[in-house]
């Protein structure tokens, strides 16, 4: 007695595709499952035995084996479940081969029949979409697999269900695509007093996506402005939501079954450690600069991260993927964040003020500074400091500028950023196509080459002010680059009080 059912093993948001192969035949009673399978799929035989026992059958008297082919790839996770259940049922004649050919199966059970949810949905029913495969998975992962197209789908709550829909005594209704509601709102800038010249860099880095660091003594509001970012940003697109959702269902952190709507914000304490920030682990799992794709990255007291911890940001905030590499593992996640960073000048956090700062000053300072790599500052493209609020300000009762105003202003930037010439026509979606010195007014060329003698700025430093300066002058609706707009993008270059 033989059978055969499709489900998936993952690697990264990638899928394998994997056959459950059972086959029963006399001997000694035992059941073995063969096919490099981790210590959770190896308990599958007990969750199995007792969820087919909580609907009235048991498995027979006979030598079981079940195989996860193709055996030379590690099998991890308990979603393998149900398809070995499903397995078993087809080979002891419960139910037809028919009624589970050409689907794929997925979901983890309880040991009273219960399906439950399992990670790693979404990208299982896109793999089901482009294999041509219908799809079964639990009920409560079934919105979320209902985001890919053109895909028949099986949300079971329990066992009993699922065979009695296969067998036509039940109808399971196919489940609907979901929106996961906000988890919260991001704060609104009008909540904010003071801090003009921060409240506009966060505004040219939200209209292009560039990476901030702001340094300043406690209580300057830098959390503050950071956690207010996210309201700046446009939309996740429906590929965005897409890529943003599949990594947060690998991850096991979906909060509820649909679509992720809004773009992430990611804010992992200082104590951190690599294999939580870049990804890794047993399994390989993505980590948090993974889960901040299309979002936003924010790390707080950016002095008291581990060093290599920061250094290992350097390639994916280039590459916009990072390469978790172990010995069993070699699995490639999307990275495309914003890093916004804020830290203190030093360690006491004072210094510049004569009245606060600590007789070490200013050497403390720069001690505390040198904690960050140089290559690892060149690749912030913003750089500013953020000073101590008045206290007086905060009694003041008209209210600043709302995140909707500024919101629509970086908007009207995107769409005539979109309207100026592309300098390469094959290079038409890349987002740096519109920036070149050519743009540059005559006295703006002579104010950069003036800062590339005096700021000593690398190659990559050079893109990047070109890239900001291309910014203002988007929220400025001007085609051409003037002297203004370069001395802004150079003013935000420097290291605050230790330049």
């Amino acid at each position: 007695m033989h059978a055969a059912i499709s489900t998936v093993a993952f690697r990264g948001i990638d899928t394998i595709p994997v056959k459950v192969q059972v086959h029963i035949a006399n001997g000694l009673p035992a059941m073995a499952i063969v096919g490099l399978a981790d210590k959770a799929v190896a308990e599958s035989r007990e969750r199995v035995r007792a969820a087919l026992g909580s609907i009235g059958l048991a498995l027979p008297p006979k030598r079981i084996a079940v195989n996860l082919a193709p055996a030379d790839v590690v099998k991890e996770g308990a979603h393998f479940d149900l398809p070995i259940a499903l397995g078993l049922l087809v080979a002891m004649g419960a139910i037809g081969p028919d009624a589970v050919a050409n689907r794929l199966v997925l979901g983890e059970l309880s040991l009273h029949g219960g399906i439950e949810p399992v990670s790693g949905v979404l990208p299982a029913a896109m793999a089901a979409v482009g294999a041509g495969q219908d799809l079964i998975c639990p009920a409560k992962s079934g919105p979320e697999a209902a985001w890919a197209d053109a895909l028949s789908i099986i949300a079971p709550p329990d066992l009993m269900s699922l065979l009695n829909h296969l067998r036509g005594g039940q109808f399971l209704a196919p489940p609907q695509p979901e929106l996961l509601p906000p988890l919260h709102s991001p704060p609104d800038m009008r909540d904010l007093r003071g801090q003009e010249t921060a409240r506009r860099v966060l505004e040219i880095a939200a209209a292009g996506r560039h990476n901030l660091l702001m340094v300043g003594p406690p209580g300057a509001g830098k959390s503050m402005l950071a956690a207010r970012l996210p309201g700046l940003l446009p939309p996740l697109s429906p590929r965005e939501a897409l890529d943003v959702t599949m990594l947060h269902s690998i991850a096991g952190q979906l909060p509820a079954c649909g679509l992720i709507q809004t773009r992430p914000f990611r804010d992992p304490h200082h104590s951190a450690s690599m294999a939580a920030l870049v990804g890794g682990g047993a399994r390989a799992k993505p980590g948090e600069i993974s889960l901040s794709h299309r979002g936003v990255l924010f790390l707080d007291e950016l002095a008291e991260f581990a060093k290599p911890v920061l250094d290992a940001l350097r390639q994916p905030l280039e590459t916009g993927s990072i390469v978790v590499a172990r010995a069993n593992h070699h699995v490639t996640y999307p990275a495309e964040f914003q890093l916004i960073a804020a830290m203190n000048p030093c360690r006491c956090g004072y210094l510049g003020d004569p009245a606060r700062a600590c007789p070490r000053a200013p050497a403390c300072g720069r001690a505390y500074c040198e904690r960050i790599s140089g290559p690892m500052l060149d690749r912030f493209d913003l750089i500013i400091e953020v000073p101590e609020v008045d206290s007086r300000l905060l009694l003041q009762s008209v209210p600043a500028e709302a995140s909707a105003v500024i919101a629509a202003r970086i908007n009207e930037a995107a769409a005539f950023a979109k309207q100026l010439p592309a300098l390469s026509a094959d290079r038409e979606d890349h987002e740096d196509r519109r920036l070149s010195p050519e743009n540059l007014s005559a006295s703006a060329r002579q104010l950069l080459e003036l800062a590339i003698e005096k700021q000593a700025l690398t190659a990559r430093g050079f893109h990047r002010v070109l890239r900001v300066v291309r910014t203002i002058a988007n929220l400025a609706q001007s085609v051409i680059v003037d002297r203004p707009h370069l001395a802004e993008a150079l003013a935000y270059r420097t290291m605050p009080l230790l330049a």
